[in-house]
């Protein structure tokens, strides 16, 4: 499948590096609203989207998208309580949802049930939510290349059908639920958020044109637009 050239967006401070996520997240969502009327958005997990999500919440108003007409979905969540400090859910909605108060209606909010004793069912569930191509999709890159919950190696990588899988991975907690390798490539837009020197190695590999999937799972988001700081550039030519 051939795709368009990725948009590296490089950071000179951590302090860039948010506000050029927060615009670059702002632009694709006002521009899905534009086309379409509403915002399809699913947020990544990890530590980093934290004060990106922060910095949205205290745009002025003539900056902020209009957060009424997004619908806020997850490319994954680990299995356990929406209160765990290890919840996607709870770091979206200490970050996000609460901050943006009444802008916002639960009802906007589609979260993974992933507390559920029935992973597979949960999983199946989601699956029913992401039938519709997601708008803008938020996507993290840890040092070993995974993206989402696929990390290399995983038989979910040569998914061709379903939407969502039940994982177990390398990292605490090990049980996850994520969307599979046909939901990100149906994102009409996807922006990747990487920092720190320990993604300098991968970072490479996942734009290269030939990347193998299996190895470097975040080369899915390849044609995405790549919001990287000056330290995560060390091995790119």
């Amino acid at each position: 499948m051939s795709v368009k050239q990725n948009r590296l967006v490089i950071a000179e401070s951590a302090e860039e590096f948010i506000a050029l996520a927060a615009t670059n997240i702002t632009g694709a969502i006002n521009s899905a609203i534009e086309k379409t009327g509403k915002c399809r958005l699913a947020l990544s997990g990890g530590s980093t989207p934290a004060a990106i999500h922060a910095h949205l919440t205290q745009l002025s108003s003539t900056k902020s998208p209009d957060w009424s007409k997004v619908e806020f979905l997850f490319g994954d969540e680990r299995c356990v309580p929406p209160d765990d400090k290890d919840s996607n859910f709870r770091m979206a909605k200490e970050s996000l949802f609460d901050p943006l108060g009444a802008q916002i209606q639960e009802s906007q909010i589609f979260r993974v049930r992933g507390e559920d004793p029935d992973r597979e069912k949960a999983a199946s569930d989601y699956a029913n939510i992401l039938t519709e191509p997601i708008d803008v999709m938020l996507l993290g890159m840890g040092e070993d290349g995974h993206t989402a919950s696929l990390f290399p190696g995983q038989k979910v990588l040569s998914e061709k059908n379903k939407l969502t899988a039940v994982v177990n991975g390398p990292k605490p907690p090990p049980w996850r639920i994520t969307v599979t390798p046909p939901v990100i490539e149906a994102a009409k837009e996807i922006i990747v958020l990487a920092k720190g020197a320990g993604k300098a190695e991968v970072l490479p590999k996942a734009l290269d044109e030939n990347v193998n999937i299996q190895e470097i799972p975040s080369g899915l988001a390849r044609r995405g637009i790549w919001i990287v700081d000056r330290e995560a550039t060390a091995s790119l030519k």
